[in-house]
Protein backbone atom coordinates (compact mmCIF):
# COMPACT_ATOMS: atom_id res chain seq x y z
CA UNK A 1 0.00 0.00 0.00
CA UNK A 2 1.27 3.08 -0.48
CA UNK A 3 0.07 6.08 1.72
CA UNK A 4 0.25 9.26 -1.06
CA UNK A 5 0.10 13.05 -0.15
CA UNK A 6 -2.87 14.26 -1.30
CA UNK A 7 -5.36 17.61 -1.06
CA UNK A 8 -8.00 15.15 0.83
CA UNK A 9 -5.47 13.78 3.12
CA UNK A 10 -4.91 16.69 4.51
CA UNK A 11 -5.85 17.54 8.08
CA UNK A 12 -8.50 20.26 9.44
CA UNK A 13 -7.13 23.58 9.96
CA UNK A 14 -5.77 24.12 12.97
CA UNK A 15 -7.67 28.27 12.78
CA UNK A 16 -11.05 25.85 13.17
CA UNK A 17 -9.67 23.93 16.59
CA UNK A 18 -8.89 27.45 17.74
CA UNK A 19 -12.60 28.36 16.57
CA UNK A 20 -13.94 25.43 18.36
CA UNK A 21 -11.87 25.86 21.30
CA UNK A 22 -13.13 29.43 21.65
CA UNK A 23 -16.62 28.64 21.65
CA UNK A 24 -16.64 25.46 23.50
CA UNK A 25 -13.85 25.52 26.36
CA UNK A 26 -13.60 26.72 29.56
CA UNK A 27 -10.68 27.21 31.88
CA UNK A 28 -6.86 28.38 31.58
CA UNK A 29 -6.86 26.44 27.96
CA UNK A 30 -9.72 28.65 26.77
CA UNK A 31 -8.53 31.29 27.82
CA UNK A 32 -5.17 30.95 26.26
CA UNK A 33 -6.26 29.82 22.93
CA UNK A 34 -8.34 32.55 22.84
CA UNK A 35 -4.90 35.10 22.35
CA UNK A 36 -4.49 33.71 18.95
CA UNK A 37 -5.81 36.25 16.37
CA UNK A 38 -6.88 35.68 12.73
CA UNK A 39 -4.16 35.31 10.14
CA UNK A 40 -3.12 38.51 8.36
CA UNK A 41 -4.79 40.19 5.41
CA UNK A 42 -2.53 40.07 2.67
CA UNK A 43 -3.07 41.59 -0.81
CA UNK A 44 -3.23 38.42 -3.29
CA UNK A 45 -6.22 36.29 -5.20
CA UNK A 46 -5.25 33.36 -2.58
CA UNK A 47 -3.19 31.77 -0.14
CA UNK A 48 -2.46 29.41 1.94
CA UNK A 49 0.07 28.10 5.18
CA UNK A 50 0.32 24.62 6.38
CA UNK A 51 2.65 23.00 8.53
CA UNK A 52 5.16 20.54 7.26
CA UNK A 53 5.28 17.57 9.55
CA UNK A 54 1.37 17.32 9.97
CA UNK A 55 -0.48 18.91 6.76
CA UNK A 56 -2.61 21.25 8.95
CA UNK A 57 -3.95 23.98 7.29
CA UNK A 58 -2.75 27.21 9.23
CA UNK A 59 -4.44 29.79 7.40
CA UNK A 60 -6.26 29.91 3.55
CA UNK A 61 -7.47 32.38 1.41
CA UNK A 62 -9.01 30.54 -1.86
CA UNK A 63 -6.84 27.82 -1.57
CA UNK A 64 -8.87 25.54 -3.61
CA UNK A 65 -9.26 28.01 -6.60
CA UNK A 66 -7.88 27.37 -9.83
CA UNK A 67 -5.28 29.89 -11.06
CA UNK A 68 -2.20 30.40 -13.05
CA UNK A 69 0.83 29.50 -11.56
CA UNK A 70 3.60 30.89 -13.65
CA UNK A 71 7.29 29.47 -12.80
CA UNK A 72 6.05 27.55 -10.10
CA UNK A 73 4.83 24.83 -12.74
CA UNK A 74 8.39 24.48 -12.41
CA UNK A 75 7.93 22.62 -9.18
CA UNK A 76 5.86 19.30 -10.99
CA UNK A 77 8.57 19.22 -13.58
CA UNK A 78 11.11 18.96 -11.11
CA UNK A 79 9.69 16.51 -9.27
CA UNK A 80 9.12 14.51 -12.81
CA UNK A 81 12.67 15.31 -12.93
CA UNK A 82 13.37 14.25 -9.60
CA UNK A 83 12.01 10.72 -10.01
CA UNK A 84 13.62 10.02 -13.36
CA UNK A 85 17.06 10.73 -11.97
CA UNK A 86 16.42 8.36 -8.77
CA UNK A 87 15.06 5.56 -11.04
CA UNK A 88 18.10 6.07 -13.27
CA UNK A 89 16.42 6.86 -16.61
CA UNK A 90 18.88 10.00 -16.62
CA UNK A 91 21.78 11.33 -14.74
CA UNK A 92 23.11 14.69 -13.40
CA UNK A 93 26.15 14.21 -15.82
CA UNK A 94 24.29 13.84 -18.72
CA UNK A 95 25.01 15.97 -21.46
CA UNK A 96 21.72 17.68 -23.10
CA UNK A 97 21.83 18.86 -26.53
CA UNK A 98 19.64 22.06 -26.69
CA UNK A 99 17.04 21.57 -29.22
CA UNK A 100 16.06 24.70 -31.45
CA UNK A 101 12.78 24.76 -29.22
CA UNK A 102 14.15 25.15 -26.07
CA UNK A 103 16.36 28.05 -27.19
CA UNK A 104 13.22 29.89 -28.76
CA UNK A 105 11.52 29.19 -25.74
CA UNK A 106 10.55 32.86 -24.35
CA UNK A 107 10.18 34.81 -20.83
CA UNK A 108 13.48 33.89 -18.24
CA UNK A 109 16.48 32.52 -19.61
CA UNK A 110 19.39 30.15 -18.61
CA UNK A 111 20.86 31.52 -21.97
CA UNK A 112 21.86 28.07 -23.60
CA UNK A 113 22.79 28.15 -26.52
CA UNK A 114 20.83 25.77 -30.08
CA UNK A 115 23.21 22.56 -30.68
CA UNK A 116 25.39 23.05 -27.23
CA UNK A 117 25.89 20.26 -25.05
CA UNK A 118 24.91 21.09 -21.50
CA UNK A 119 24.94 18.49 -18.26
CA UNK A 120 22.01 17.76 -16.97
CA UNK A 121 23.24 19.23 -13.30
CA UNK A 122 23.80 22.46 -14.84
CA UNK A 123 20.40 22.42 -16.88
CA UNK A 124 18.61 21.75 -13.13
CA UNK A 125 20.38 24.68 -11.49
CA UNK A 126 19.38 26.97 -14.37
CA UNK A 127 16.04 25.77 -14.23
CA UNK A 128 15.64 26.07 -10.17
CA UNK A 129 17.62 29.03 -9.67
CA UNK A 130 17.58 30.93 -12.55
CA UNK A 131 13.87 29.85 -13.41
CA UNK A 132 15.37 29.30 -16.97
CA UNK A 133 12.41 28.15 -19.35
CA UNK A 134 15.12 26.89 -22.05
CA UNK A 135 16.63 24.60 -19.43
CA UNK A 136 12.89 23.49 -18.25
CA UNK A 137 11.95 22.48 -22.01
CA UNK A 138 15.84 21.14 -22.39
CA UNK A 139 15.20 18.60 -19.65
CA UNK A 140 11.89 17.61 -20.27
CA UNK A 141 12.81 16.63 -23.95
CA UNK A 142 15.45 14.74 -21.82
CA UNK A 143 13.10 12.82 -19.89
CA UNK A 144 10.27 12.29 -22.44
CA UNK A 145 11.92 12.55 -25.94
CA UNK A 146 9.66 15.66 -26.21
CA UNK A 147 7.91 18.58 -23.85
CA UNK A 148 4.51 17.29 -25.27
CA UNK A 149 4.97 13.85 -23.78
CA UNK A 150 6.77 15.35 -20.47
CA UNK A 151 3.51 17.18 -19.97
CA UNK A 152 1.58 13.94 -20.23
CA UNK A 153 3.85 12.43 -17.02
CA UNK A 154 3.36 16.12 -15.24
CA UNK A 155 -0.37 15.49 -15.29
CA UNK A 156 -0.40 11.60 -14.66
CA UNK A 157 2.12 12.50 -11.68
CA UNK A 158 -0.37 15.40 -10.38
CA UNK A 159 -3.25 13.09 -10.50
CA UNK A 160 -1.43 10.54 -8.38
CA UNK A 161 -0.55 12.72 -5.41
CA UNK A 162 -3.86 14.20 -5.94
CA UNK A 163 -3.72 17.77 -7.25
CA UNK A 164 -7.20 18.25 -7.97
CA UNK A 165 -7.34 21.31 -8.72
CA UNK A 166 -4.11 21.34 -11.66
CA UNK A 167 -3.86 20.77 -15.37
CA UNK A 168 -0.71 21.34 -17.15
CA UNK A 169 -0.33 22.45 -20.93
CA UNK A 170 3.50 23.42 -20.97
CA UNK A 171 6.78 22.32 -18.82
CA UNK A 172 8.13 25.41 -17.57
CA UNK A 173 4.87 27.37 -16.59
CA UNK A 174 3.96 29.89 -19.93
CA UNK A 175 0.24 31.41 -20.02
CA UNK A 176 -2.40 29.18 -21.29
CA UNK A 177 -6.16 28.76 -20.51
CA UNK A 178 -5.76 25.09 -19.63
CA UNK A 179 -3.06 25.68 -17.31
CA UNK A 180 -3.51 26.00 -14.04
CA UNK A 181 -2.87 25.29 -10.46
CA UNK A 182 -4.30 26.08 -6.71
CA UNK A 183 -2.85 27.13 -3.92
CA UNK A 184 -3.42 24.12 -1.69
CA UNK A 185 -2.19 22.42 -4.90
CA UNK A 186 0.89 23.88 -4.75
CA UNK A 187 1.55 23.36 -1.12
CA UNK A 188 1.21 19.64 -1.17
CA UNK A 189 3.66 19.13 -4.46
CA UNK A 190 5.74 21.13 -2.38
CA UNK A 191 5.51 18.99 0.70
CA UNK A 192 6.28 16.03 -1.26
CA UNK A 193 9.50 17.63 -3.51
CA UNK A 194 11.05 18.42 0.51
CA UNK A 195 9.57 14.29 1.82
CA UNK A 196 10.33 12.64 -1.42
CA UNK A 197 13.62 14.11 -2.77
CA UNK A 198 15.21 15.96 0.24
CA UNK A 199 18.65 16.18 -1.89
CA UNK A 200 17.11 17.83 -4.46
CA UNK A 201 15.48 20.25 -2.43
CA UNK A 202 18.31 21.94 -1.23
CA UNK A 203 19.20 23.20 -4.53
CA UNK A 204 16.30 26.00 -3.90
CA UNK A 205 18.05 27.72 -0.79
CA UNK A 206 21.04 28.29 -3.95
CA UNK A 207 21.17 32.15 -3.53
CA UNK A 208 22.64 32.52 -7.69
CA UNK A 209 24.03 30.55 -10.13
CA UNK A 210 26.59 31.46 -13.05
CA UNK A 211 26.45 29.46 -16.37
CA UNK A 212 28.66 30.74 -19.28
CA UNK A 213 29.58 33.94 -17.05
CA UNK A 214 26.22 35.02 -16.72
CA UNK A 215 25.10 35.25 -13.18
CA UNK A 216 21.81 34.98 -12.01
CA UNK A 217 20.72 35.69 -8.78
CA UNK A 218 17.38 33.40 -7.11
CA UNK A 219 14.55 35.38 -7.30
CA UNK A 220 13.28 34.27 -4.12
CA UNK A 221 14.09 37.74 -2.10
CA UNK A 222 13.08 36.18 1.14
CA UNK A 223 16.48 33.64 0.77
CA UNK A 224 18.62 37.27 1.97
CA UNK A 225 15.79 38.53 4.64
CA UNK A 226 15.08 35.41 6.57
CA UNK A 227 17.74 32.83 8.09
CA UNK A 228 15.01 29.91 8.34
CA UNK A 229 13.47 30.05 4.35
CA UNK A 230 15.03 27.68 2.63
CA UNK A 231 13.34 27.60 -1.00
CA UNK A 232 11.02 27.49 -2.32
CA UNK A 233 9.87 28.91 -5.80
CA UNK A 234 8.84 32.23 -7.60
CA UNK A 235 6.14 33.42 -9.92
CA UNK A 236 4.91 36.04 -12.65
CA UNK A 237 3.16 36.57 -15.78
CA UNK A 238 1.40 39.72 -16.41
CA UNK A 239 -1.58 37.50 -15.88
CA UNK A 240 -0.93 35.76 -12.85
CA UNK A 241 1.00 38.48 -11.12
CA UNK A 242 3.51 38.26 -8.84
CA UNK A 243 3.50 34.27 -6.95
CA UNK A 244 5.73 33.29 -4.38
CA UNK A 245 6.08 29.54 -2.49
CA UNK A 246 8.39 29.92 0.46
CA UNK A 247 9.03 27.02 2.84
CA UNK A 248 10.84 28.11 6.62
CA UNK A 249 12.07 25.52 9.41
CA UNK A 250 12.78 27.67 13.13
CA UNK A 251 13.66 24.86 15.73
CA UNK A 252 11.19 21.71 14.67
CA UNK A 253 8.67 23.53 12.83
CA UNK A 254 8.58 23.76 8.84
CA UNK A 255 5.88 25.73 7.29
CA UNK A 256 4.96 26.46 4.08
CA UNK A 257 3.39 29.18 2.35
CA UNK A 258 2.05 29.68 -0.97
CA UNK A 259 0.65 32.95 -2.17
CA UNK A 260 -0.60 34.02 -5.77
CA UNK A 261 -1.33 36.43 -7.52
CA UNK A 262 0.16 39.48 -6.07
CA UNK A 263 -0.19 42.76 -7.80
CA UNK A 264 3.57 44.32 -7.03
CA UNK A 265 6.55 41.82 -6.70
CA UNK A 266 7.42 43.26 -2.98
CA UNK A 267 3.96 42.48 -1.90
CA UNK A 268 4.52 38.60 -2.71
CA UNK A 269 7.58 38.97 0.10
CA UNK A 270 5.39 40.61 2.27
CA UNK A 271 2.79 38.04 2.36
CA UNK A 272 4.68 35.04 2.42
CA UNK A 273 6.79 36.77 5.48
CA UNK A 274 3.97 37.94 7.35
CA UNK A 275 2.37 34.32 6.94
CA UNK A 276 5.05 32.50 8.05
CA UNK A 277 5.93 34.72 10.96
CA UNK A 278 2.10 34.07 12.09
CA UNK A 279 2.50 30.76 11.56
CA UNK A 280 5.37 30.38 13.72
CA UNK A 281 4.04 32.74 16.61
CA UNK A 282 0.90 31.34 16.97
CA UNK A 283 1.16 27.44 16.26
CA UNK A 284 3.50 24.35 16.75
CA UNK A 285 3.55 20.57 15.85
CA UNK A 286 4.32 17.71 18.19
CA UNK A 287 5.55 14.33 16.69
CA UNK A 288 3.00 11.52 18.22
CA UNK A 289 4.34 8.60 16.76
CA UNK A 290 7.85 7.15 14.43
CA UNK A 291 7.24 5.71 11.53
CA UNK A 292 8.07 1.96 11.23
CA UNK A 293 7.25 1.86 15.11
CA UNK A 294 5.04 -0.75 16.79
CA UNK A 295 2.13 1.04 18.13
CA UNK A 296 -0.54 -1.57 18.30
CA UNK A 297 0.03 -5.49 18.23
CA UNK A 298 -2.77 -7.16 17.22
CA UNK A 299 -3.59 -10.97 17.15
CA UNK A 300 -2.95 -12.99 13.86
CA UNK A 301 -4.30 -15.87 12.19
CA UNK A 302 -3.08 -18.61 10.03
CA UNK A 303 0.11 -17.13 9.94
CA UNK A 304 4.41 -17.81 10.70
CA UNK A 305 3.34 -15.29 14.05
CA UNK A 306 0.42 -15.10 16.12
CA UNK A 307 0.66 -11.45 16.59
CA UNK A 308 1.14 -9.00 13.86
CA UNK A 309 2.74 -4.99 14.74
CA UNK A 310 0.62 -1.97 13.68
CA UNK A 311 2.19 1.46 13.12
CA UNK A 312 2.06 4.40 10.50
CA UNK A 313 4.09 4.61 7.31
CA UNK A 314 5.09 8.56 8.02
CA UNK A 315 5.87 10.03 11.38
CA UNK A 316 2.50 11.11 12.21
CA UNK A 317 2.23 14.52 13.57
CA UNK A 318 -0.46 17.49 14.81
CA UNK A 319 -0.07 21.07 14.92
CA UNK A 320 -2.03 22.93 17.52
CA UNK A 321 -1.95 26.35 19.19
CA UNK A 322 1.13 26.94 21.18
CA UNK A 323 0.52 25.89 24.96
CA UNK A 324 -2.07 23.81 23.85
CA UNK A 325 -0.67 20.14 23.65
CA UNK A 326 -1.70 18.71 26.73
CA UNK A 327 -5.29 18.09 25.02
CA UNK A 328 -4.15 16.00 22.39
CA UNK A 329 -4.63 12.81 22.53
CA UNK A 330 -5.06 9.27 20.00
CA UNK A 331 -7.75 6.38 19.67
CA UNK A 332 -6.70 3.43 17.98
CA UNK A 333 -9.32 1.04 16.12
CA UNK A 334 -7.85 -2.57 14.67
CA UNK A 335 -9.51 -4.71 12.39
CA UNK A 336 -11.05 -7.97 14.83
CA UNK A 337 -9.62 -10.65 13.20
CA UNK A 338 -6.54 -10.33 10.79
CA UNK A 339 -5.59 -13.52 8.86
CA UNK A 340 -2.26 -14.09 6.90
CA UNK A 341 -0.51 -13.62 4.74
CA UNK A 342 0.11 -10.30 5.51
CA UNK A 343 2.22 -7.66 3.24
CA UNK A 344 3.95 -4.90 5.03
CA UNK A 345 1.58 -1.42 4.57
CA UNK A 346 -1.61 -3.29 4.54
CA UNK A 347 -3.97 -1.24 6.18
CA UNK A 348 -5.52 -2.85 9.28
CA UNK A 349 -6.71 -0.69 11.48
CA UNK A 350 -6.95 3.72 12.47
CA UNK A 351 -5.62 6.55 14.63
CA UNK A 352 -8.15 8.93 15.60
CA UNK A 353 -5.99 11.83 16.66
CA UNK A 354 -8.42 14.04 18.72
CA UNK A 355 -8.23 18.07 20.33
CA UNK A 356 -10.35 18.01 23.30
CA UNK A 357 -13.12 16.77 22.06
CA UNK A 358 -12.62 17.08 18.03
CA UNK A 359 -11.72 14.74 15.78
CA UNK A 360 -8.76 16.73 14.01
CA UNK A 361 -7.28 13.52 11.52
CA UNK A 362 -7.32 10.38 10.64
CA UNK A 363 -4.39 8.11 9.64
CA UNK A 364 -4.04 4.16 8.42
CA UNK A 365 -2.76 2.07 11.24
CA UNK A 366 -0.37 -0.74 8.93
CA UNK A 367 1.16 -3.73 8.86
CA UNK A 368 5.15 -3.05 9.48
CA UNK A 369 6.43 -6.34 8.12
CA UNK A 370 5.23 -9.26 6.07
CA UNK A 371 4.12 -12.20 7.17
CA UNK A 372 3.91 -15.61 5.15
CA UNK A 373 1.01 -18.25 5.88
CA UNK A 374 2.23 -21.21 8.28
CA UNK A 375 1.94 -24.98 7.13
CA UNK A 376 -1.80 -26.48 6.29
CA UNK A 377 -1.56 -28.06 10.09
CA UNK A 378 -1.49 -24.78 11.62
CA UNK A 379 -4.10 -23.10 9.22
CA UNK A 380 -6.58 -25.96 9.59
CA UNK A 381 -5.92 -25.61 13.85
CA UNK A 382 -6.35 -21.70 13.04
CA UNK A 383 -9.42 -22.28 10.94
CA UNK A 384 -11.19 -24.70 13.76
CA UNK A 385 -10.19 -21.79 16.36
CA UNK A 386 -11.67 -18.88 14.63
CA UNK A 387 -15.41 -20.94 14.01
CA UNK A 388 -15.72 -20.62 17.77
CA UNK A 389 -14.29 -17.60 17.62
CA UNK A 390 -16.58 -15.97 15.63
CA UNK A 391 -19.82 -18.22 17.58
CA UNK A 392 -18.55 -15.95 20.69
CA UNK A 393 -18.15 -13.06 18.99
Amino acid sequence: MSYSISARLFNLPAVLIFAWLTLSGTGAHAQEAQTIPPPPQVPVRGYILIDYQSGNILAEMKSDERMEPASITKLMAGYVIYKALRSGKIHLNDQVTISEKAWRTGGSKMFVKVGSQVSVEDLLMGMVVQSGNDATVALAEHVAGSEETFVKLMNQEAERLGLVSSHFANAPGMPDPNHYMSARDIAVLTRAIIQEFPEQYTRYSVRSFKYHNIEQQNRNRLLLTDASVDGVKTGHTESAGYCLVSSAKRNDTRLIGVVLGAQKERERFQASQSLLNYGFSFFESHKLYDADMPIVTASLWKGQDNELPLGVIQGLYVTVPKGQAPRVSTVTSVQPVIVAPIQKGQPFGEIVVRFGEQDVSKVPLVALKDVPESGWFGRMIDSILLFFYSLFN
